[in-house]
């Protein structure tokens, strides 16, 4: 048995994954929210405790549909009591001893192997994906769409990336390995470091020097995909709590401007936060409360990063809820929000300046349709480069990203 797993199965462990389960599917929380609130709220579990209960809900989370179908249950009719048995099932499956309880009896007198034989027959059922988005991956990939599956159930490698302005990756290797964290370095970008074990790397030394932040390698080849240099007016429209405008504000050097916008306010206080614990003070936050605050910076970028909302499809490795969350509706309404902040959001740009189009998406609706749409309606622009990463080609979470520049 790997030794990532108890020996034994202790009550309050099992209650914890069944609580985060009910936050996650019952109350919409997000699964990386709800699983930080159980955690908090027992400060005497221990990191193989913390580790336990994390780990097994994103699992079941993950395996959602499979399990209900080893189950013989509905996923849009689960109570607590189906909770029970779906965790029970998924300690079989994962090579547990599942107790004795009364809350296993049901889970224990199943034949999980045999299901999972059965399962095997529905690609939807054995990679635990929802019918709709199961159709539209087959569309898009083929005979790939199955690989894609597989890669996308994988639980994702941890990599932060080294904060250059204040370390470098030599340096900061040394210095967490002497807190106990080993990492390796990664072949496609020097900023990259890959966690080999698991840690709370937030209580590291290093990280609260701002030595490095928590991003996946894939988020990492965005920011230098805009082609950024010292002293350039930069506007991060879709900032959010600002993972790749930190990563813009260390490719500058700290010099020039970068304006990180976004609609939600709190979001830029975080990032505020984050850039001085960073050392980084070529950052500036601009809340979006109005179109006006779009019109006022009409073709004052010389680079433009548009990472605008999706359906997080790429990044189902790390976010397993989302494909039980979103519906066929909501792709429709945020590939028109896409769209919508493409057309208006593209009038910031410096004739000569280039912008990057990007996603956590693997969909061409969200991605190369959006950008071939808007170069047929602006003809003043043109696509320099696009790049889709995938976990089943590239081993990083999915995203998309386009270099498209404006005519001088």
């Amino acid at each position: 048995m790997p030794e990532n797993k108890l020996s034994k199965i202790h009550p309050p462990l099992a209650k914890a994954v069944i609580q985060s389960l009910d936050l996650i599917f019952f109350e919409g929380r997000k699964a990386s929210k709800a699983i930080e609130y159980i955690l908090k709220s027992n400060k005497k579990w221990g990191s193989r405790d913390r580790s336990f209960i994390a780990e097994n809900t994103y699992e079941i989370v993950r395996w959602w549909r499979l399990l209900h179908y080893i189950n013989g249950t509905k996923t849009s009719n689960t109570k607590e009591g189906t909770l029970w048995s779906i965790l029970g099932i998924h300690l079989a499956k994962s090579g547990y001893t599942v107790p004795d309880w009364k809350e296993f009896k049901f889970s224990n007198s199943l034949d999980v192997a045999a299901k999972i034989n059965l399962a095997n027959a529905a690609r939807a059922i054995k990679h635990s994906i929802p019918d709709w988005i199961d159709q539209l991956g087959e569309e898009e990939f083929g005979n790939e769409w199955e690989n894609q599956l597989s890669a996308l159930n994988e639980q994702a490698s941890v990599y932060i990336r080294v904060n250059e302005s204040k370390t470098s990756a030599k340096d900061l290797m040394a210095s967490l390995a002497n807190e106990g964290i080993n990492t390796e370095p990664s072949s496609k970008t020097k900023s990259a470091l890959k966690i080999v074990k698991r840690r709370n790397l937030f209580a590291s030394q290093a990280f609260k020097k701002g030595l490095f932040e928590v991003q996946d390698l894939g988020s990492q080849m965005i920011a230098p995909f805009l082609e950024v240099e010292a002293g350039m007016r930069i506007i991060d429209a879709c900032a959010g709590a600002g993972g790749k405008t930190l990563h813009l504000g260390t490719l500058t050097s700290n010099k020039g401007i970068i304006i990180a916008m976004d609609t939600e306010e709190w979001k830029l206080k975080e990032l505020k936060r984050r850039a001085k614990r960073q050392g980084l003070h070529n950052i500036e936050t601009r809340h979006i409360a109005s179109s006006k605050v779009i019109k006022r910076l009409k073709e004052s970028a010389d680079r433009l990063l548009l990472d605008v909302p999706c359906t997080g499809l790429g990044v189902l490795r790390r976010n397993p809820d989302a494909k039980w969350k979103i519906k066929p509706t909501y792709l429709e309404e945020v590939v028109a929000v896409q769209y919508d902040i493409l057309k208006r959001y593209s009038q910031m740009l410096k004739p000569g300046g280039k912008m990057v189009y990007a996603t956590c998406s693997i969909l061409k609706q969200e991605n190369q349709n959006q950008v071939i749409r808007f170069l047929k309606e602006n003809e003043n622009y043109q696509l320099e480069k696009e790049q889709l990463l995938s976990p089943y080609k590239n081993g990083t979470d999915g995203f998309y990203m386009a270099l498209i520049s404006k005519n001088p």
